[in-house]
């Protein structure tokens, strides 16, 4: 019997939001295998097995899944937002890469909707000309190279929006964040704190990058900044298609 694995995005928060091929997928797995709070949302049931794990063992998750599948199980490794978007499936790749005798595993990848492209649509159209998305969690990467990456964007003028901008381990980092916007981008610049997007604790802040401060995020908030044409229109944040 042959097993597969399926990486499958669940969306921002609410079930509404889950794709149904994802929740296709999920009928038909034997094993469903991620974070803690992600796999909490997949309902239980005969037949499948549920395994939840800590943050930051991707990798371990991911050789799981491969040996599962090996065994002829129906693996699906469960994301919040996109699996390709600072997510689950690159960590599947990089754990393939290092077990060439399972290079032909059948792998699917499901795509979900990102927090990002959610609070984009809670806020109006903020993302609406060219932008770019930044991991502010220095886990993978140096804060140097963080830093590097937002000054370029916001001297090229991109809207941008933020994951993991503030967590207990790293509490002043975002201060330093706003900080280098604040020396790259006027103070009108408009940035959205979106917070648990989809979800009933949900809630949606726009200020002037002179208002914002670090406690309007958190490890659940999306932070939306708004390029030099980015504008508010009744109640709205909006970003014109056209080149500013």
């Amino acid at each position: 019997m042959t097993g597969w694995v399926t990486v499958a995005g669940l969306g921002p928060g609410d079930d509404a939001l889950v794709t149904p091929q994802v929740a296709q997928a999920l009928d038909q797995a034997t094993d469903v295998i991620g974070y803690i709070p992600y796999v909490a949302r997949v309902a239980a049931r005969p037949g499948l097995a549920l395994h939840p794990s800590d943050n930051r063992v991707e990798l371990d998750r991911a050789r799981m899944a491969l040996d599962l599948a090996a065994d002829g199980r129906r693996v699906v490794i469960v994301s919040s937002g996109d699996p390709g978007v600072f997510a689950m499936a690159s960590a599947l790749f990089e754990a393939l890469e290092d077990q060439p005798d399972r290079h032909d595993t059948d792998i699917r990848i499901l795509p979900g909707i990102t927090a990002m492209l959610a609070a984009a649509a809670r806020a109006g159209a903020p993302l609406g000309h060219d932008f770019c998305a930044i991991n502010l969690s220095d886990n993978l990467k140096p804060f140097d190279l963080i830093e590097h990456r937002l000054r370029h964007a916001a001297r090229g003028d991109f809207a941008m929006a933020f994951y993991n901008p503030r967590s207990r381990s790293r509490p002043q980092q975002f201060a330093r964040v706003l900080e280098i916007l604040r020396q790259e981008c006027t103070p009108e610049t408009l940035i959205i704190f979106a917070r648990a997007v989809s979800t009933p604790d949900e809630c949606l802040t726009t200020v002037p990058l002179s208002q914002a401060t670090p406690q309007m995020a958190d490890m659940r908030t999306v932070v939306l900044v708004g390029n030099s044409a980015t504008r508010r229109v009744g109640r709205w944040v909006y970003t014109p298609r056209g080149a500013n």
